[in-house]
Parts: C-alpha cells; structure tokens; sequence
C-alpha cells in the first residue's frame, strides 16, 4: 500500500509551525507574498499551515462536535458549523468491497478525486455547482489533520478560489460525495469516468478491479507496529471509527487486565473492528483458538476492516488481545 510517490507544492514564504510535538506541516501551494521592501506597507503575514499527525482525532481527544463530526452525512451547514468542521480533517485507509483500499474521513465516508483536477501542481478545478455534489475536504489554517495508514509525505493543502485550503493526497485534491451518506457508501466511484475513491497514495481506485486484487490485511508484510489504544467492534457492516453509538464494544487500553486479553461482551457477533494500532483478535474466550494480528504494517498504518469476512473472521471473534 505504501508508495513513494510525492508531490511537489512547496509555499513560496516561510510556513508557521504549530508548536505541537511530534507532528510536520503538510506541503502546501500558495501564492507568493511580497518580500519585504517591497511595496509601501509590511509583507502579509502567511497562514500558519494545518498539522499532519498520526494516530486517530478520537485517540488525540478531539472536541465532539467538530472536525468530520460535524456535518457527518453533508448537508448544508451555518456559518459557525463550518468553522467547526475545518478544525480537523480525518484520513484513515480502510478496505471497502466495492472499491478495495481507499481513503474515508473521520464520519467513515469515502473520500475522491476528480480527473479534471491536477496534482503537479495541485489545483482544483470543481468549483461552484460542482462543489455541492463533490464537497471539498477543507481544513483551516492551522487546523489538524490526523492520519491513520497514510504516509505523512503524501499529504498536503491547497487554496480554492474561495480562499479555503484544500486538502490534497498525492498531491490529488480530495472530496466527498453528497449521495454517500453511510460509511462504506461508494456511489461516486466512476461518475462521469472523472471520480474516483482515493487511495492512500492519491492514486484512484478501479472500483471492483481494486476490490478483487487489494491485499487483504492478513497479506500484508508485517512489521512492528504501537499497541492500540483503541479498539471498537461492530456488530454490523456499518463502518464508523468514530460512532461509540453504533458499536457493541469499545476496548480502551487503559483498562485492559494485565495480559492484554479481553473477552468479547457479545461473542461471535462482531462484523467490522476499527483500531489505531497493533491488536490480534480470536476465535476463542480468554484468547485461544485461532487468530489474526491486525494492524502491524507500521506506526502510521491503522484505521480498522470494515467487512471481517475480507480476512475470513466475520461473526467469529470472542476475545481480542491488545499488546502491552
């Protein structure tokens, strides 16, 4: 899933760090500000640039209400809910049926790219009418933008016309679909032969093409990975890392026994499973049958299988162990 593919959308000024630890400032085109000395009046201040940083908004405690959480299915929004809404953006690789591994936002919503678009330089070219059917995933300067299974290099911003920055993947604007209004949806991919759900790399899904020939989560290299500190399970399809409401369990790592075992509340129902870190599930109580280590291709790699029988262990988990 990896790929070493990079854009080149470099800020002519000087980008302003947010002082939080341990995250990097997505790469950003913007228009060049006048130096000083130039002209009458002092140089314009540039925007400080959103933050990248890994792991999940649910695990870095962002604000309810904000952020993806906002306008979950779309919809029309006040002024004072898009503010809300531009504080974070969430990007989490998961695998989808219909359309392999792609990019959803932090509501579980897949994410796309237009063709018309391009991505050296990143420019946008849906505005207006287009903007309403593909709502552009907007953060505002300064905001976050919280990365789970996405390399942190391939993500970015770009201006709109409108003024708001844009996030890009790949150097790829990236949009939702105002017809997709349940995690897992895909009605975008394909429309017009221009829209495509997004990769983790920028690139587009083919849709079923993906679906078949994705590596599944069990055939992917596996590498040390961070223990989760999060783990949820669905008792039905309905993928959503961040919907407490919707799930039948949360493990949270703070309160698991020592061992790291967990028997499941309701055994052998469970469907879908979001994380944010290495967990291995089993088919067994008190961690015995048989099992599968989730989660382990990296640090960064996280985000959850929104159908479980892509690994072949719908309705079957019974415990979950998170490493300690």
């Amino acid at each position: 899933m990896r790929s070493s593919r990079k854009f080149a959308a470099v800020a002519a000024g000087a980008a302003m760090l947010l002082s939080a630890c341990g995250t990097d400032s997505p790469k950003s085109a913007s228009p060049t500000s006048p130096t000083a000395g130039e002209g009458a009046g002092a140089p314009a201040a540039e925007p400080q640039q959103p933050q990248t940083q890994n792991g999940t908004a649910k695990t870095s405690n962002a604000i309810q209400g904000t952020g993806d959480w906002a306008a979950p299915v779309g919809g029309t929004l006040s002024e004072a809910q898009a503010v809300e809404a531009e504080k974070w953006v969430q990007l989490t690789a998961t695998r989808l049926a219909d359309a392999g591994q792609v990019l959803v936002n932090g509501a579980g919503l897949t994410l796309y790219r237009f063709d018309k678009d391009s991505a050296q330089p990143p420019k946008s070219a849906c505005n207006g009418e287009c903007a309403a059917e593909w709502p552009p995933v907007t953060v505002q300067a300064g905001g976050k933008i919280f990365l789970a299974g996405v390399a942190g290099q391939d993500i970015g911003v770009v201006p709109r016309e409108d003024g708001k920055l844009q996030v890009t993947v790949g150097g790829w604007p990236v949009y939702r679909f105002a017809k997709d209004t349940r995690p897992g949806d895909v009605k975008g991919q394909g429309q017009g032969n221009t829209w495509f759900a997004v990769r983790p790399d920028g690139s587009r899904s083919e849709g079923a093409t993906d679906a078949r020939t994705a590596p599944r989560p069990s055939d992917q290299p596996q590498q040390p990975s961070t223990p989760a500190k999060r783990v949820v399970l669905f008792s039905s399809f309905s993928f959503n890392v961040f919907d407490d409401e919707a799930a039948s369990q949360v493990i949270e790592a703070s309160t698991v026994p020592d061992g790291g075992c967990v028997n499941a509340l309701d055994p052998g129902t469970a469907s879908s499973i979001a994380f944010d870190g290495l967990v291995k599930i089993w088919s067994g109580p008190d961690c015995t049958g048989q099992s599968k280590e989730l989660g382990a291709v990296d640090a960064e790699n996280a985000g959850g299988i929104a159908d479980l029988r892509d690994i072949g262990f719908n309705n079957a988990i019974a415990s979950v162990k998170v490493p300690q």
